[in-house]
């Protein structure tokens, strides 16, 4: 199973992003993503982790799995990235703020723009967690290689990024400027 998180706003307290599917080559939606915010500097509880490809477990142990096995029957272990350069037990779990994340990835099912609340908001968390869990727990618990690439799509363009256009016909130019005469039926 292979996701992504695209992230596209970076503000000054937090992160909003998409989680999508995109196993098979085809990118399916999954819910919306928080996160705290971007930093040159890591500063404990306030940074989401690198853009990078990280692999993904389920973590049996800790105040969280305690917390969510007792509140969900169904629940088997934390959703666990791992081996995150710099940052240890990041986590993908309910909550709506990035108050509510030390670098873990908070899902919900609606966003609302972080450039108007600048801790970032998103809805109907608990909602998300039973939808996008059981997918990627099952993969987990099935012997699947489970990745989740985090994907910076906001920030500086690199020259890297932009893509030449292809050379255009000269014909197909004429063709579609061509102007052609309105009607109105009236």
């Amino acid at each position: 199973m292979k996701l992504e998180v695209l992230r596209f706003s970076s503000q000054v307290d937090s992160t909003s992003g998409i989680l999508f599917d995109v196993s098979d080559n085809n990118r399916k939606f999954l819910c919306y993503t928080l996160e705290d915010e971007s930093r040159e500097q890591k500063l404990k509880h306030e940074t989401r982790i690198p853009a990078g490809t990280y692999k993904l477990e389920l973590r049996t142990e800790g105040g969280f799995h305690s917390r969510y096995s007792k509140k969900y029957s169904w629940h088997k272990g934390m959703i666990w990235v791992k081996d995150v350069p710099g940052f240890e037990y990041i986590l993908w779990h309910t909550g709506n703020t990035d108050e509510h994340t030390s670098g873990c990835l908070i899902i919900g099912q609606s966003q609302e723009s972080n450039i108007v609340k600048s801790n970032g908001f998103v809805g109907s968390s608990v909602s998300a967690y039973k939808y996008v869990y059981p997918l990627v727990s099952d993969a987990i618990l099935n012997g699947e290689k489970v990745e989740v690439t985090y994907i910076d799509y906001d920030g500086d363009i690199h020259k890297a990024d932009i893509k030449p256009i292809k050379k255009v016909n000269k014909m197909n130019v004429k063709r579609i400027f061509k102007r052609r005469p309105l009607k109105y039926g009236l």
